[in-house]
């Protein structure tokens, strides 16, 4: 077995061959064998294998929130006729491939936040896929709000611990693994394509506090949010009296981060932060992102299970070339 792992390792990286002699079999073992179990690194290896035997298993979240709401104006055209949680990525719907990850962990339940075409996603998933049951939540102001609204308008269906996801990411399935237990966050360090909220660090792994990218952080390092968190009931509780102020307020077109961003400075919420690095994720937010995302996810590398059929038209090949030509035409260089 070791002898495997050592030829398989240096028939692919055979600059290393010379360091891989100093080490003894047993290390070898531990240094490869995550990699090779697809978990991308020792940190993914001990987050899924000691981390997560810590926790009980009547601890393991079994629902999920997604906002899907939004027009996905940045996709334009392919959101023209579709919402943007069906864009497919390398033949596969960004819902689908949730929807796998989802009954892959177990979860039993789904609560959808609709807005923008919300019939179409009501018609690829139906009430039920699999294992998971489906409910959804229309949001009548989707075109004038934000995701602090959209969040504020499940909080009737939410009487259980929740992961809660936005519709445009895509993800390694055992980016999961750690993320299925309550009050916990999904971070990654930052990388030249990110934008948005960040979070800084202690060393206990918890969030310190919540910035946008623009702003400096004395010195401290930053991570950039991934959109995935993990909540717990009690915790639940008390976010939703914070949002109730900010929407009473009229503050709906913000994120709801900012309400993060408030209770962890005033100690009312906690986050263990868990680390999406080393296995492949990303946002899909532009056309560019689209193709980025194409790389990092190709066609032979997706587990589909289950399947969702889609009823919608075979149009989005056509339609991402000739957006991408007409990004190149209206964005000089």
């Amino acid at each position: 077995m070791i002898l495997l792992i050592r030829n398989h390792f240096t028939s692919f990286y055979p600059d290393i061959r010379e360091k891989l002699t100093i080490y003894r079999p047993v290390e070898l073992f531990l240094i490869f064998l995550p990699q090779i179990l697809g978990f991308g690194s020792l940190h993914n290896f001990k987050r899924r294998y000691i981390l997560n035997n810590n926790q009980s298993d009547n601890e393991r979240v079994s629902t999920a929130v997604l906002l899907a709401a939004g027009t996905g104006s940045r996709l334009y055209p392919l959101t023209k006729n579709m919402p943007k949680c069906l864009t497919e990525v390398s033949g596969i719907p960004i819902l689908e491939r949730l929807l796998t990850n989802l009954t892959l962990h177990g979860f039993k339940r789904l609560i959808v936040v609709t807005g923008y075409l919300q019939d179409h996603i009501k018609n690829f998933l139906g009430n039920r896929v699999g294992e998971i049951s489906i409910d959804y939540v229309f949001s009548p102001l989707f075109r004038t709000t934000n995701n602090i609204y959209s969040l504020w308008m499940a909080r009737k269906l939410i009487k259980e611990p929740f992961l809660l996801i936005e519709s445009d990411l895509v993800f390694d399935d055992v980016l999961l693994d750690a993320m299925v237990y309550p009050d916990r966050i999904a971070v990654a360090k930052i990388q030249p394509w990110m934008n948005g909220t960040c979070v800084t660090i202690n060393k206990s792994l918890q969030v310190k506090a919540f910035l946008p990218d623009s702003v400096y952080s004395f010195g401290e390092q930053k991570y950039k949010t991934v959109n995935i968190y993990c909540i717990s009931l009690d915790s639940w509780h008390s976010v939703e009296k914070t949002l109730d102020k900010h929407i009473a307020a009229g503050n709906v077109n913000n994120y709801y981060e900012t309400v993060f961003a408030e209770m962890i400075a005033d100690g009312s919420l906690s986050f263990e932060t868990v680390s999406f690095d080393g296995n492949p994720w990303y946002e899909i937010d532009t056309i560019e992102d689209l193709i980025t995302a194409e790389e990092l996810f190709p066609v032979n590398n997706y587990l589909t299970t289950p399947k969702v059929t889609s009823h919608l038209p075979d149009l989005l090949n056509m339609e991402l070339i000739n957006a991408s030509i007409a990004s190149k035409e209206i964005i000089p260089g």
